[in-house]
């Protein structure tokens, strides 16, 4: 008897103590510090059986990396963000970089640097960080025929008024 008694006077407890942990509001995710633009080109791809996640915005603001460039691009073939590659304009690739964005691209032999519009994905070389047109390589003082060795920085995400900037410390 002394257990029924118990048990009649834990269970209206239990269950004010479930109804109200159903009453409470979910907490809400913390706001992005970082607007998200228009139109980004930010879903997951497959290229060769690999798996490329884009970056966040976020992510891709602090985005600096030193490596490998090469030379890509078809004049005339449509890119990835549906853009047709032309002679005689600066554009660039980019495997994880959200598009449409703008990066720096130095020349790490002599200092030249350029802005470009990554446009496209790639490169899918393991030892390349990224493709450039051949008119960004003319400008930075790539050897025309090859590879380079490059630094890269985001300087923006997005276009026209939606567009994001890289915070400088200056």
């Amino acid at each position: 008897m002394k257990k029924r008694t118990i048990l009649l006077l834990l269970l209206p407890a239990l269950f004010a103590s479930l109804l109200t942990d159903c009453r409470k509001k979910p907490e809400k995710a913390a706001p992005s510090p970082v607007a998200v633009p228009k139109g980004l080109k930010m879903k997951p791809y497959t290229v060769r059986g690999v798996r490329y996640r884009p970056m966040s915005v976020e992510q891709a603001l602090q985005y600096t990396e030193t490596g490998e460039a090469s030379f890509y691009g078809q004049v005339g073939s449509r890119s990835a963000s549906g853009e047709i590659l032309r002679a005689g304009t600066c554009y660039a690739a980019h495997r994880t970089l959200p598009m449409p964005c703008t990066v720096r691209v130095t020349n790490i032999s002599n200092g030249k640097s350029c802005e470009v519009r990554v446009i496209d994905r790639g490169p899918f070389h393991k030892r390349r960080i990224i493709d450039l047109s051949r008119e960004v390589g003319r400008r930075i003082g790539m050897n025309p025929y090859g590879t380079g060795q490059v630094k890269v920085e985001v300087i923006s995400i997005g276009k026209g008024e939606d567009k994001v900037f890289r915070q400088t410390d200056n």
